[in-house]
């Protein structure tokens, strides 16, 4: 029964990672429907789909074939076993040393006695199938915790007052990979208030500098002072809610309209949540729902740039000390991007805050331009002395106005 069970054990373990690789791909294939039939992916989807279910298959099969073995091979040695005690106890009444009774209970003994290896041999391979999906749970719950020194019962008490507090990269370097240095010596003083945007090609890093600022890494070496207090330590959440973030990605719940605008303010009144989304210029599109703020929300009720819009009403609504906007108005059309962008200037004026952007036109009036180059800044200064000086942000900002060479 032990040599079955470890082999069936190994089986279910397998069945139990082939399952959830086949669970992914099917969530990527629906969730990513879209995509899939606007490539003609389907035929290749669905190949892959058969190739994994054709290994499930094997796991599966194997994985009930060897744990069925156990419950009939205990049976049958203990049947062999049974029919050697009843031909040795008929030898020995033959030869006068057993009584026919004397048998009878000697047998009767040893089947209550075996019938309980045979109920559990019955359990085991119930009980490998079990172990091994607990295993990959238990693979996720001893995953390390992110370190975090501060204790986050406390972290609302450890929260900073930064709208006039300064942001300090001093020497910061970091990697993805020990061996592909990204950030490298990236040094930045933002004084209070002041409003810095970081430009440059794709891939520069500067999603990457935001995500260190926010902790969602942790820097390799040198440091990033908040207010002048190390980031490292502060707990996460207390550094977090210090700043309202708009993503190129945008993010909405299953819900309601305000449920969604209130994420960031759960205690919001109906007149804030209107009046925040009259500030983003969200409000037009809100009232012509079917329910207004009480409209349901779906994957595909919204287009791209009203989930963007109602993502900007969103910190709006919080007004948060700092503000970091990353691609923050890339879904959004031209003239509402304007009224948007001085409904920004409004709320950026005296807050620290970080822009992220690829249309120059968008940082023009940023105090400071850090531009980046394979994680180094290679400039920087205002709009009007980096184009003056006619470098890499100058060819950035007329390429994007200019046609571009044959």
């Amino acid at each position: 029964a032990r040599f079955i069970a470890s082999r069936s054990y190994q089986m279910f373990r397998k069945q139990s990672q082939t399952r959830g690789e086949q669970t992914s791909l099917i969530e990527e294939m629906v969730s990513g429907v879209k995509v899939v039939k606007a490539f003609g992916y389907e035929k290749t989807a669905s190949s892959r789909f058969a190739e994994i279910n054709h290994r499930l298959q094997e796991y599966s099969q194997q994985a009930t074939f060897y744990s069925s073995l156990t419950n009939p091979a205990t049976r049958f040695i203990n049947s062999l076993i049974y029919a050697l005690v009843a031909l040795a106890g008929a030898f020995a009444i033959m030869g006068g040393r057993l009584t026919v009774g004397g048998l009878s209970v000697l047998l009767n003994y040893s089947n209550q006695y075996m019938k309980p290896f045979n109920d559990i041999s019955s359990v085991i391979t119930e009980l490998q199938n079990a172990a091994a999906c607990a295993g990959r749970v238990f693979e996720l719950i001893n995953e390390e915790p992110e370190a975090d020194p501060v204790d986050l019962n406390k972290a609302d008490g450890d929260l900073l007052e930064v709208k006039t507090g300064s942001v300090v990269f001093d020497h910061v370097n970091f990697s993805y990979q020990a061996d592909k240095p990204l950030i490298k010596d990236f040094n930045l003083t933002a004084k209070p208030g002041m409003r810095v945007a970081l430009v440059g090609p794709t891939g520069c890093g500067k999603t990457t500098t935001i995500n260190l600022l926010m902790r969602f890494y942790d820097v390799d070496s040198g440091g990033i002072y908040l207010g002048g207090r190390n980031i490292k330590d502060m707990s996460r959440h207390a550094l977090r809610k210090n700043f309202g973030m708009v993503l190129q990605d945008t993010w909405l719940e299953e819900g309601t309209v305000r449920d969604n605008l209130a994420y960031s303010k759960e205690d919001a009144t109906d007149e804030e949540i209107i009046a925040a989304a009259k500030a983003a210029h969200s409000w037009g599109f809100i009232r012509r729902l079917p329910q207004g703020l009480d409209t349901p929300l779906s994957a595909d009720s919204l287009s791209a740039g009203q989930k963007q819009l109602l993502c900007i009403t969103r910190v709006m609504l919080l007004d948060p000390p700092m503000l970091i906007l990353d691609e923050a108005t890339s879904s959004i059309d031209t003239r509402t991007e304007m009224l948007i962008q001085a409904a920004f200037d409004k709320l950026m004026q005296g807050r620290t805050s970080f822009v992220v952007a690829h249309r120059l036109s968008t940082v023009v009036n940023a105090d400071l331009i850090l531009v980046m180059k394979d994680g180094q800044i290679i400039e920087r200064g205002k709009h009007a002395d980096l184009l003056a000086r006619g470098g890499f942000y100058s060819q950035l900002y007329r390429s994007q106005f200019a046609k571009l060479p044959s």
